[in-house]
């Protein structure tokens, strides 16, 4: 019994192991319909508007003022020895993405069945280009978040760029494979569940809250605070915050929950999206 306990658990593993290998196949195989996708969401988003781009750069830059107002002279919120703009940009920059990627991977399958039942694409292949088509803004809204870096602050609230923020790329990377294994969960339970589109606007609105967006945990009770870094978004904003603000080196237990949580969100939306990826088509 033991014994076929084990064979199965390898043959589960050897499973999953195939199925990443062929989404890495597949995305080398359509990796041009995967760019054609991206693109026609970015020129659905800016068709007709004025600014176009440019909303990608105002957009978080607006938000951060109408927060710092509201946070800064409201509920009278002060971080002594840190430059609070930098400190809300980065989270909000954080959040903002995995907020608008995880929203659209959700619909993805959903708002493309009509294209699954004429061709063969690999169902996987809409979510994933949601979350890439977002990440291109993410990396736009870079802009203004070095904008605040470099004009914001001083004395010892002021920020310098040095060579560590050539780490921050794990970070970023990080996000995405997280909100990728998001996306994936989500997009597969919005298929046989539609009322989820509704949901989770109410999640985001509770993450909102639940992230130290605005506000330093430390505030908070203990127990709190535990609950609170249980949110992989935590640990991601928190490990660039500690290279932007405070220019120290994020601890390796950091490194590890970062890339962990990531990997182990991917690792579970792969899998629960490859069980049900073959009865989409009975709810389309």
């Amino acid at each position: 019994m033991a014994y076929s306990r084990m064979e199965c658990k390898k043959g589960n593993e050897r499973a999953i192991e195939m199925y990443i290998k062929n989404i890495f196949n597949n995305f080398r195989k359509y990796s041009f319909l995967l760019k054609q996708l991206v693109s026609r969401d970015f020129k659905v988003k800016y068709k007709r508007s004025v600014l176009g781009v440019v909303w990608s750069l105002l957009y978080p830059v607006l938000m951060m003022c109408v927060m710092a107002v509201v946070f800064s002279n409201v509920f009278r919120f002060s971080m002594p020895g840190v430059n609070y703009l930098v400190y809300l940009m980065t989270g909000l920059t954080f959040f903002n993405y995995y907020s608008e990627a995880s929203n659209s991977a959700m619909s993805a399958v959903v708002a493309n069945f009509s294209l699954l039942n004429k061709i063969y694409i690999p169902k996987y292949i809409f979510p994933l280009s949601k979350c890439l088509f977002v990440g291109i803004n993410f990396l736009l809204t870079l802009i203004p978040l070095y904008g605040v870096i470099i004009l914001t602050g001083s004395g010892e609230t002021k920020c310098h760029i040095t060579w560590l923020h050539l780490l921050l790329p794990y970070s970023y990377l990080c996000l995405l494979i997280f909100t990728i294994g998001v996306g994936f969960i989500l997009s597969t339970i919005s298929v046989f569940l539609r009322d989820m589109f509704y949901i989770y606007g109410i999640v985001i609105t509770i993450m909102t809250y639940f992230t130290p967006i605005m506000y330093d945990i430390s505030m908070l009770a203990p127990w709190i605070q535990n609950v609170l870094k249980l949110n992989p978004l935590y640990h991601y904003i928190t490990f660039a915050r500690t290279i932007i603000l405070y220019g120290e080196m994020p601890s390796v237990t950091r490194f590890l929950i970062c890339g962990g949580s990531a990997l182990i969100v991917f690792v579970i939306g792969i899998v629960v999206f490859k069980k049900n990826q073959d009865k989409f088509i009975y709810y389309m």
